[in-house]
């Protein structure tokens, strides 16, 4: 990473060099988001599915009097539908001034990370996940993809690609 992308991450990062974030999994793969962007955290919903929809999206919930868009992250990156029907895990973000429920494998924990330890996608990083991911963190025993919700979430800027 330059030393001006890293500084622009130090800055979005805040003055003390360091950003939280919630963690989750996805295929046995560790994804994070800015814990300023996470909204709530759902276990197991009731989903209504939405008719014409594309595949990732799983359908939409009401949250406390909310329609929320539930959206697959397995499907949106490109990966197989799970195959238990185990327990959902969900986490809520604003995009654009609608709901969207992120719909994981697992919540972690949340992490506190200094921007120093910040790194940007290496080639090796699968593609399907590169594209959606603002750069990675190296955790003692794992690495952690940094996901861009708004990338994730833009089927306008998708559709026009």
């Amino acid at each position: 990473m330059t030393e001006t992308a890293n500084e622009n991450f130090a800055h979005k990062a805040g003055r003390g060099g360091s950003s939280d974030y919630v963690t989750f999994t996805i295929a046995d793969q560790l994804f994070g988001i800015p814990v300023l962007q996470v909204q709530d955290v759902l276990a197991d919903g009731d989903i209504t599915r939405i008719p014409l929809a594309p595949p990732e999206i799983a359908g939409a919930l009401n949250l406390r009097g909310r329609i929320v868009t539930a959206v697959d992250v397995r499907l949106r990156l490109g990966l197989r539908s799970r195959a238990d029907e185990g327990e959902n895990m969900s986490i809520v973000v604003d995009h654009g001034g609608e709901l969207y429920s992120l719909m994981v494998d697992d919540v972690g924990e949340v992490l506190s990370l200094h921007a120093k330890d910040f790194g940007r996608n290496p080639p090796t990083l699968d593609p399907k996940f590169r594209e959606f991911s603002e750069g990675i963190y190296r955790l003692k025993d794992k690495l952690m993809v940094v996901l861009d919700v708004e990338r994730l979430l833009d089927y306008d800027g998708a559709q026009a690609a």
